[in-house]
């Protein structure tokens, strides 16, 4: 894969908070296709890497590249019109507004707005539930249709990098598989994913390959295959979810 450009690529990253020292020298490599996922425990500087994606920390020192563009210095809003998009941990909808609102947000910096309305179609195909719902608030729905309105949000961006955030958080076990199921279902269609997990089995169940942070450092970067089997991995964060 090294004669291909990434899609998204951290090349040598460190960030602080103030004094403190969060990424240390993160190097990840994603290419267009694939489901990658970051694992890790909490404060293993997860959500740190997130947020550095979309620019809402800027890296101390090293680069985050989109399609081989330094965009280490660029805005989230630059970053969401090139290709990047979110799904929260949590969701986090905009709960008094309805449904359809909260997906028509999701297009905001599209410029190709005659194609919005077969891209929402595509996401009712997705998620039927959702064309049931159109009307009601987004809050009044449950965890598993807030997931669904979520996913289908930032899809409307019509991102190249679906970047998502703890998926399987507060989810009851058949909605967590369900959700990762329909990961997969997007893949397929096209787009390329980021997962960062808590959820080792069911992220590697999924993905071409895995990275894994601890205390903001890459410790293990293998296909989700080799970490499965990994002895160290099995230990660390797969027998304790077995």
């Amino acid at each position: 894969m090294t004669d291909r450009v990434p899609v998204l690529e951290f090349r040598g990253v460190n960030t602080h908070y103030g004094p403190v020292h969060i990424l240390k020298d993160v190097d990840i490599e994603i290419f267009a296709g694939e489901i990658v996922c970051l694992l890790g425990g909490n404060a293993s500087g997860k959500t740190t890497t997130l947020k550095a994606v979309l620019g809402m920390v800027t890296p101390t020192t090293g680069d985050v590249l989109l399609d081989g563009e330094v965009v280490s210095e660029a805005p989230t809003s630059y970053r969401v019109e090139h290709g990047v998009s979110m799904v929260p941990e949590n969701r986090r909808l905009f709960k008094r507004m309805t449904v359809l609102e909260n997906l028509e947000i999701g297009a905001y910096l599209r410029r190709d707005t005659e194609n919005l309305a077969d891209d929402l179609e595509q996401i009712f195909e997705l998620f039927p539930r959702v064309k049931e719902r159109l009307s009601q608030k987004a809050g009044t729905l449950s965890g598993g249709e807030q997931q669904m309105v979520a996913v289908g949000r930032a899809l409307m961006a019509k991102p190249k990098v679906l970047l998502m955030d703890e998926p399987s958080m507060g989810l009851a076990p058949v909605l967590v598989s369900q959700n990762f199921e329909i990961i997969e279902q997007i893949n397929e269609a096209g787009t390329t994913v980021f997962v960062v997990e808590q959820n080792a089995n069911m992220a590697l169940s999924i993905a071409d390959r895995g990275y894994v942070l601890q205390t903001g450092q890459i410790v293990l970067a293998d296909t989700a295959e080799n970490l499965l089997a990994d002895p160290q991995m099995r230990q660390a964060y797969l027998g304790e979810m077995d």
